[in-house]
């Protein structure tokens, strides 16, 4: 709900609805929320309304501090306003650190509790955060876990209130920094790092965060008001050994000023005030955009020697230029499926549209975890037609002699399982519910996340965390399924992302001066797929001893459809920067994650200490350290006998990172763009037409039938041209419902069709065409030497007259038939779709085959 959805102040009609924050149209998502409690223990509905000089002559009021003024719900929550923001901003290649300062102004007419809340993106961490006002000053300060610290002072609910009433999960910043009086002003200073997405064309993209420019729209009891009541300050610099080539925005810019001979470094600056209806966002380009880059930062002079900070960093950012795949063509990889028994009970179809969709080339392996740790195979094998027949024989039957098992012990097993050569490696893990050892769960996979990725599919909310954390660890997807009609849908999407093509083998050496050693922090990943880039931490350590060498010198290898891949690139020895040692910090959120699961396999304490000493040295927080707020009074008391000035007393306040605990969970679709009004009103009253024709199909003898029948009118789906990929995931389920019984005659074509892709002539597919066999038989072109080739036209063929239900499900199998058809007979395919059509009165086009 708060700092992840864009929507105005919403006032439910219904006590039962959830009600909304506002957000980022009425102020930025990090936005001082105000926490109205003079108002939460007020019971008179007159003191609400003469509060808010509100008209209106029916009140309700409930138990929780909400209250209803007539058709209104609306929650005691508002921002305070932001007088003014000035950002300044260091770019890097692609790494930033921002360094913001924001002046909040309490303009109503009552002294209110405030609640700073600044959402954190998946790159994204908070080093230095503090908040002054003429009352008091408020100090973020991260201490070990341990220690036990005296409990903060009030606040608490206004934390417990934003973790439970979020609509979404992920982390947020949240600092309790007490009361604000009538027309007083807060000034609040923060700093982050974040690594920055690579754009196809190389360019470095850095966003504003919101909380730093609240640019939507203002709403005010639902009125629209179009002035901006802020003023932001905004400055970019930037620098890369490569040279900055050009700077390109979405809002106007100064001029671009060179502070270097050499282009190394420049500067620019946000010129007038923000548009009002966008994100800020720049793009950064540099000379030389090749497949790796290399900036080196130089480390805090005043850390010791050989420490994280003290040593230079070198920033490391590969990004391979991997070519598209063809669909259908054979191609590399290892895909290992961890079924959870639950989802072979209620998924048999989605297992068998995933397994069929495989590519020839391939290695793959079954794993049932609920039942044994060992998969159907001792380790993956080819993806033949015989080991895909002998998978689908075993599935029902695997492991249950073996005794109880679970998913913790089943990634051990895969993970001790050798790797197929040059076969980058793939889990498709699905749960139904949360697995014992969650903690241990991670931290496994996190212990071997360079050699492999994870897509996961989670059934309940309760492992949507979870799902998400095994996805983003090692740069897969995660989704959620609601329901067994939609699952073949959202797996087959994330397979088509698991099918791009990767560069494999990856490697990197180093030739440095005598006396120097470099240590990659986290490790180097084996495979980088297509659209990835990776960015990696190289510390140098040591002394030099010929001081003359000034360079040193990285070589990337790789592997790219059996071809070997290097690069060489050079970089200087003594760094230059402006100290604020953004990438050793980011390294340092590196170097913990890493020692994260040498602290949870219990491998002593070491790797703990560890981690707590760099969380502290560097101000980035890990998971053995946690925030404590420090609240100073800025005034101070004296004695009046005898005169003397007393210390400040400091107090303790709610400051943490907050867990949002949402039920949603990103899937491996895109975000929703536009949703046309109304589409889902359309649904609804389409519905009972719909399924009265369904009710029909069972009356219609002519082959066919089904297809015209249930096809949708064009109204309904001509407006979808944009819609949210999962809610359109879910209508294309309803399709299914719609049509049961073309949903089971496509099951029935999938379930006959071979691993290279082809269909063989037989009476069972005959019977899913609804054409006599021996009618098949006879119309079969002369021309055609094998019949599994006529074969596989017609389902193909019947498969793209059904496009409209089938398209998604069964793109990847399609490609495989018509790839294996273009093999085997390309002059034969003319006459063979020619009386295709005829024979199932469809008018397929010649382009389906690449004619």
């Amino acid at each position: 709900m708060l700092g992840v959805e864009s929507r105005p102040l919403q006032c439910r009609d219904t006590p039962g609805d959830n009600p909304v924050l506002m957000n980022r149209d009425s102020g930025p998502l990090g936005l001082l929320w105000l926490y109205m409690k003079n108002l939460l223990v007020c019971r008179s509905p007159e003191m609400w309304h003469q509060s808010f000089g509100l008209l209106g002559k029916s009140y309700a009021h409930d138990t929780t501090g909400s209250f209803f003024l007539g058709k209104w719900l609306c929650i005691p929550l508002y921002p305070v306003s932001l007088c003014s923001a000035v950002v300044d901003v260091a770019i890097q290649d692609y790494v930033a650190d921002v360094a913001a300062e924001l002046i909040y102004q309490n303009k109503s007419q009552t002294s209110t509790e405030v609640l700073f809340v600044f959402p954190l993106g998946p790159h994204m961490a908070i080093y230095s955060f503090q908040a002054r006002s003429e009352d008091a000053k408020v100090h973020a300060v991260l201490q070990d876990e341990v220690q036990q610290p005296h409990e903060a002072t009030g606040g608490w609910e206004n934390l417990e209130y934003l973790r439970d009433q979020s609509e979404y999960p992920g982390e947020a910043f949240a600092c309790f920094l007490g009361t604000l009086s009538p027309g007083r002003e807060v000034v609040v200073t923060l700093r982050y790092v974040q690594e920055l997405p690579r754009e196809p064309d190389g360019a470095a993209r850095f966003v504003l965060s919101p909380t730093l420019n609240p640019y939507r729209t203002h709403y005010v009891w639902n009125c629209r008001t179009s002035k901006l009541h802020y003023s932001l300050l905004l400055t970019a610099s930037l620098q890369s050994p490569r040279g900055v080539v050009n700077v390109q925005a979405n809002f106007a810019l100064t001029p671009l000023i060179y502070t270097a001979q050499d282009h190394s470094t420049a500067q620019v600056s946000l010129a007038g005030s923000p548009q009002r209806h966008h994100d800020l966002e720049l793009l950064v380009y540099y000379g030389d955009p090749s497949a790796v880059s290399a900036v080196v930062e130089k480390g805090d002079p005043e850390a010791p020697p050989g420490s994280l900070l003290g040593d230079p960093m070198v920033l490391v950012t590969l990004a391979p230029s991997i070519p598209e795949a063809v669909p259908g063509q054979r191609q590399s990889g290892e895909f290992i499926f961890l079924l959870n028994t639950t989802f072979l009970e209620h998924a048999q179809d989605s297992l068998l549209f995933l397994l069929k969709s495989l590519p020839l080339g391939c290695y793959f392996n079954i794993y049932c975890y609920e039942e044994t740790s060992v998969g159907i195979y001792s380790q993956s094998v080819e993806y033949t037609q015989d080991n895909l027949t002998e998978a689908m024989r075993r599935i029902p039957s695997t492991g249950s002699s073996l005794g109880d098992s679970n998913l913790l012990e089943t990634l051990r097993s895969v993970y001790n399982t050798p790797r197929p050569h040059r076969h980058p490696r793939q889990l498709f893990i699905f749960m139904a519910g949360l697995p014992p050892d969650v903690e241990a769960i991670a931290a496994e996979v996190c212990r071997h996340r360079n050699s492999h990725r994870c897509f996961s599919f989670c059934f309940s909310e309760d492992s949507a965390a979870l799902a998400m954390a095994l996805a983003k660890e090692t740069g897969g997807e995660a989704a959620y399924v609601s329901s067994d009609s939609s699952m073949s849908l959202v797996v087959l999407k994330c397979l088509k992302q698991a099918l791009k093509p990767a560069a494999e083998g990856v490697s990197l050496s180093w030739t440095l001066p005598r006396g120097l050693e470099v240590e990659v922090l986290g490790g180097t990943p084996q495979s980088i797929f297509q659209g990835q880039h990776n960015l990696l931490y190289a510390q140098i350590h040591g002394q030099a001893q010929d001081t003359t060498v000034a360079k040193g010198v990285m070589t990337l290898q790789y592997s790219l459809d059996g071809q070997d891949v290097t690069y060489t690139i050079e970089f200087p020895l003594c760094p230059q920067g402006d100290g604020r040692l953004a990438g050793h910090r980011l390294a340092a959120r590196c170097l913990m994650k890493r020692l994260l699961p040498e602290s949870v396999s219990g491998s002593g304490e070491e790797p703990r200490h560890r981690a707590v000493e760099i969380s502290l040295t560097s101000g980035i927080i890990c998971p053995f350290t946690s925030y404590v707020g420090v609240r100073t009074p800025q005034r101070v008391t004296w004695y009046q006998r005898p005169l003397a000035l007393l210390p400040p007393r400091q107090s303790l306040i709610p400051c943490q990172i907050v867990e949002l605990r949402g039920s949603r969970i990103s899937s491996c679709y895109p975000k929703s763009i536009w949703v046309p009004p109304g589409w889902l009103t359309a649904v609804r009253a389409s519905w009972l037409a719909l399924r009265q024709l369904t009710h029909d199909i069972a009356a219609l003898p002519q082959r066919g039938a089904c297809s015209k029948a249930c096809k949708p009118p064009p109204p309904l789906f001509s407006s979808l041209k944009y819609v949210d990929r999962m809610e359109f995931g879910l209508c294309s389920s309803i399709l299914w419902r719609w049509c049961p019984e073309a949903a089971a005659k496509c099951q029935e074509l999938v379930a006959l069709q071979n691993a290279d892709g082809s269909w063989a002539l037989s009476s069972g597919l005959a019977s899913v065409l609804e054409v006599d066999e021996d009618e098949i038989k006879g119309k079969m072109p002369d021309e055609v030497m094998e019949p599994s080739i006529w074969a596989t036209v017609l389902a193909v063929t019947w498969l793209h007259r059904h496009d409209e239900y089938y398209q998604d499900l069964c793109e990847l199998l399609e490609a495989k038939a018509v790839t294996w058809l273009c093999s085997q007979a390309v002059s034969q395919l003319d006459k063979c779709l020619e009386t295709a059509n005829t024979l199932l009165g469809s008018s397929v086009k010649p382009s389906v085959f690449r004619l």
